[in-house]
Formats: C-alpha cells, structure tokens, sequence
C-alpha cells in the first residue's frame, strides 16, 4: 500500500475565542432604517427580563464573524469528513435525498398545532412509518412518539409495568445481562425496579441456564441487547424467552444494533414482547452532535392498549389521532415525536425497499467479520467466532509493552481516523470496539486495517510513539481527568 494516510499535516488554521476578535463599533449585520415609532424594551417587557449589556461581548465584522465558525468547522470531524468507526453507534453515511426530503415545505413547514385537515400528509407518513416498522421487526403495534432511544426503552417500561400491574403485581426486579446497553439499569431504575446482573457464558452470549437460575415471579423482564455488545447474536434467545414467559414476565430488546438484522430476522418472532428503534442509527439521521434522535417502540397485541397517546388511526382516505386510549400510559413528549427524524427514516426505507435493507444489513455483517480476520492476528480477540454487525478487540498483548486502548485510540487520529469505541463493553479488559457499517468499501476498510496493523507494530517497536499520541493534531494529548473534574463552560473576562 502507498505511504499516503487520510492523516495529513498542512495548513490547519488557528483561530482564537470570539471574545478575543473584532473592535468596538463593527457590526455583522445591517438593517433598514426603521419605519414606526422606537418603543423601548421596558415598555414591553419587564426590566428584571431584560439581559444588560455583557462586558466585553464580541463586536465583529461579518468576514470576521464568517472565518471564525468556518475554521471552527474545519476543526470537526464527521460522518463525511471520514471514516467513523464508532462500535455500537452505527455512525454510517446518510444519503443526502433523505436530508431534502426532510426540508420539503409541507414537511419542514409543518406546525404540531396545525388541524389534522392540513395534516393528512404527515399523518399518512406517520401511519404508514409505523407499519413499515413492524414489518421489519415483527412486532404487531409501533408508537412514533420517543424521541430517543432511552426515551424507548423507559416507554416500553413503563408499558410493561403497566401491564404487570393490571395483572396483579409490577413485580420488584429486572434482569440485565453484562453485554447490555448501559441505559437499560437506568430506565428499569426510573420505573422502580431493583437491577440484577446476568454474565454471559463463555461464548459471550446469554445462557438458558444462567436464566433458569434467576428467573422466578419476582421478576418483570429480561432486557436483552441482540445482536450484545460483543457484536455476537443471542443464539438462544428463543429458549431464554420461554424460560421467562413461563414465569410469567417480559422479553424487553434494545433494538438499538437492528442494522445487524433487518431484512435477515425478525426481532418479533424470537419471543420479544417490546422492542425499540434507533432511527437516528438505523435508518438516516446524521447521528452525533447530541441529537435530533428517534427512539419509536414496538409491541405485540398483549400490550397495545398501553402504548402512549394519541396513535394514529386511519378511516376511509382520512387519517387522525385517536386520544380514546383508556389503558396507555399518556404521553412521553411533547406533540407526536421527532418529525423531521420520522421523515428521514421513511424516505430511508423507501428508497432501499426490502431488498435493499437486506443488503445492507448483510454488508454490515460482511465488513464487520472482514476487520475481525484481518486484524485478529495482531490484537487479542476475546470471542473469536462470526460477530454481526461489530467486532470488539482489546489491548492485551499492547499492554505487555506499556501501551493502551486509549494510546492505540490517540495513535489512529494521526493516521486521520477516528478512534472506534474503547474501553466497552465492560465485560472486555481494554476494549476497542469497531463497527464499519455498510457505508465503507474495502479500500477504506483495508486503509483502516493497514493503519492498525502499523500502530500494533508500532506498539512494540516505540511503545512511547503511542504514548505521546496523537502528534499530528492541532492540540495533542490532553489532561482528560482534570477536563472532566474542572470543565471550562464559559468565557469570562
């Protein structure tokens, strides 16, 4: 391979705060004169609203101001800047007819007040979202309105909870395996249950007996991550179903890695009861940045009649919310959810088909086991069997020469790519958990690899290279725990 790397010096341009810029006087910004009469603002409103004038509040020119946010950008690194092999956030490319097709004007235009008699466009989509959903996964009824994937599991708790107490009893506690989400023992806790662990076996996966051993009519639900963390399918989740239906509780599934599985199985069919959705993972949203997120839930019928208010119901040509719920659980946000996210997941969907989801999925699996083989010789692979959509290293024989899972992480970003996921799952020592999804080709996989295999080399040939990592950023290694312990929020003079 030529000696050429995304990682590159050149002309990377510094740039001060914004408070340090400009001159008194400038202005960014020019206005018409005004035509009515000036009213001053404390006529209006009252003057403890009123924010006083900031000391030394940036007065900047508009080339100034234009600069300053540009260089800002160029500073960022994104799903388009590069490769974004972030394990177990499916950070794959979005296809930009999808970002358009959000910014119509009768979608982007859209009020949550609006009548439903303007609506019956977004309401269709909506309607005919959710049933695309779950056709996919096999779940019987899917509510639009999480607007997170959090905010899914917390609601299909809640349903569940719900559920259990019509039954008699919310029952006390809910099982978690180690390879879960690390948000699955916050929801189960905001809901009032008691959190128990389940180890995985030593294939990495969930066991019928450690089930058997811990399931009794305490407990109100499993909830499983399938495909784990480890990136390795729950190969009997069927048998761990049945074990907790007998006893009479609920199979709740993180959805959140369906990009491993949709057009190949359905969640629905493995004897899950809620499942929720990440669209902003599997189905076009640009993910990062904190948000805009999807989280929609799915159920099967036992549990329709709790999902939250208002679902969309359709008769004739014409389509409504129906508020007339008597068992839901209410509301979980504000309007109906997400809508522009909602948007980008139909046009998604669409525009791929059942052939084209089934494709994906199946690149997703087929780059994930390519980075297993070709990089297993030269880090520890703790479950060395077919992962799905991710595979999951750690730094085990880099750690005899001094070098860690953070040191490889920092070394990669001078090769211009940014670090996988390190240091989970928490079940792996050193973790470095890669998932390339189906956005990649092999020549970028094999440049990844490439970079890999060096900084291995490199680990034991110049432990101390790593350890001073990265050397080719605009900022090198930074005092993580005192950034974390002391953050700096905002400017003062």
């Amino acid at each position: 391979m030529k000696e050429e790397w995304p990682g590159a010096g050149g002309l990377v341009l510094n740039e001060p705060l914004i408070f340090e810029q400009g001159a008194k006087g400038r202005k960014g910004y020019s206005l018409p004169k005004l035509d009515v009469e000036r009213i001053g603002s404390e006529s209006v409103w009252p003057r403890k609203l009123i924010r006083q004038e900031l000391e030394g509040f940036p007065e900047m020119s508009e080339v100034e101001i234009v600069r300053h946010f540009t260089r800002l950008s160029q500073w960022n690194y994104g799903v388009d800047s590069g490769f974004y092999p972030l394990g177990s956030c499916t950070m794959k490319y979005n296809p930009k007819i999808n970002e358009d097709l959000a910014r119509l004007p009768g979608f982007a235009g859209a009020h949550p007040y609006q009548p439903e008699e303007t609506s019956q466009g977004a309401l269709r989509l909506m309607y005919d979202l959710e049933r695309f959903l779950c056709e996919i996964s096999g779940m019987d009824q899917v509510s639009l309105q999480p607007s997170a994937g959090a905010q899914g599991e917390l609601t299909g708790m809640l349903m569940i909870r719900a559920y259990l107490t019509d039954r008699g009893s919310p029952r006390k506690k809910v099982l978690v395996p180690d390879t879960a989400h690390g948000t699955n023992p916050a929801s189960s806790s905001l809901c009032g249950y008691q959190v128990m662990q389940v180890k995985s076996n030593e294939r990495g996966v969930l066991s019928p007996q450690a089930i058997e051993e811990v399931m009794d009519e305490d407990v109100a639900t499993l909830m499983i991550t399938n495909p784990n963390t480890l990136g390795l399918f729950e190969e009997h989740i069927c048998q761990v179903a049945d074990i907790v239906h007998q006893k009479g509780g609920q199979i709740y599934c993180d959805g959140a890695n369906l990009n491993a599985l949709m057009g190949l199985t359905r969640v629905g069919e493995m004897g899950v009861d809620v499942l929720h959705f990440n669209l902003h993972k599997t189905f076009s949203t640009p993910h990062g940045g904190g948000g805009p997120g999807a989280g929609p839930v799915g159920v099967k019928s036992h549990l329709a009649d709790y999902l939250p208010v208002p679902m969309i119901i359709k008769g004739g040509d014409r389509f409504q919310f129906n508020y007339d719920r008597l068992k839901s659980i209410g509301k979980v946000r504000s309007f109906y959810g997400n809508f522009g996210v909602l948007v980008r997941a139909y046009a998604y969907i669409l525009s791929l088909g059942a052939e084209g989801l089934r494709r994906a999925s199946l690149i997703a699996l087929l780059n994930a086991n390519y980075i297993r083989a070709k990089l297993k010789d030269h880090y520890h692979l703790p479950y060395d069997l077919p992962c799905m959509h991710e595979c999951v290293f750690s730094d085990r024989w880099q750690s005899k020469h001094g070098v860690t899972a953070l040191d490889i992480a920092k070394r990669l970003m001078d090769y211009g790519f940014h670090p996988p996921t390190i240091y989970f799952p928490l079940v792996v020592h050193g973790a470095l958990m890669i998932e390339p999804t189906e956005s990649e080709t092999k020549e970028t996989l094999d440049q990844f690899i490439e970079a890999m295999v060096r900084i291995a080399e490199e680990a034991e040939a110049q432990p101390n290279l790593l350890r001073e990592a990265p050397h080719k950023t605009k900022i090198s290694r930074l005092d993580e725990v005192l950034a974390n312990r002391k953050p700096k929020l905002r400017w003062r003079p």
